[in-house]
């Protein structure tokens, strides 16, 4: 049984695109600490090659663990959100509940750059769902929320704690309408 955080090709493919958009908005904070390793642009690039149908779902599930492996090339607690932002855009091809991973590791990435700011977290938040077309905004509405499926990233583990699942659960809210 294929797992509901998955989405359909369609659909991972429209919100490849928004997942993108939220790691790159950060992905400068990776690249102040590690400007050779473009491992994390590739992935946002490989995203938003996904959305537009040039590559193949079955190739970049394979390729989907690489950016991931960049957080390891970095110090600052905001480099490795923002890596791992880049890592989760590019898993939205194996599954569609990554794109929130993303928008949660950009937005974590931001607030803790900006920690003078205690609005960075929400001001990043409102950006991402202000981003969001109609089209991402119904697939994403299609995910179960936060913590009612085990079967995948939105599941009982580490994007349902702390600021990660505050997120992600802000996202699911606003999507609902509420």
């Amino acid at each position: 049984m294929v797992s509901p955080q998955a989405l359909s090709e369609p659909d991972r493919r429209t919100v490849a695109t928004w997942a993108a958009d939220c790691a790159e908005r950060v992905l400068p904070l990776f690249e102040a600490e590690a400007p050779d390793d473009d491992r994390p642009r590739d992935a946002i690039a490989r995203a938003r090659a996904f959305g537009r149908g040039e590559l193949r779902a079955a190739d970049e599930i394979r390729r989907r663990f690489v950016a991931g492996r960049a957080a390891d090339a970095v110090r600052s607690p905001a480099a490795v959100a923002a890596a791992r932002a880049a890592a989760q855009a590019s898993g939205v091809a194996h599954m569609g509940a990554h794109a929130l991973g993303a928008a949660a590791y950009a937005a974590k990435a931001a607030a803790l750059a900006a920690a003078d700011r205690p609005d960075a977290l929400d001001d990043e938040v409102r950006w991402q769902v202000a981003r969001m077309s109609a089209p991402v905004s119904a697939a994403l509405r299609a995910l179960p929320l936060l913590g009612e499926d085990a079967s995948g990233p939105l599941g009982s583990g580490l994007l349902a704690t702390g600021v990660l699942g505050d997120v992600i659960r802000r996202i699911q809210g606003e999507l609902s309408g509420g």
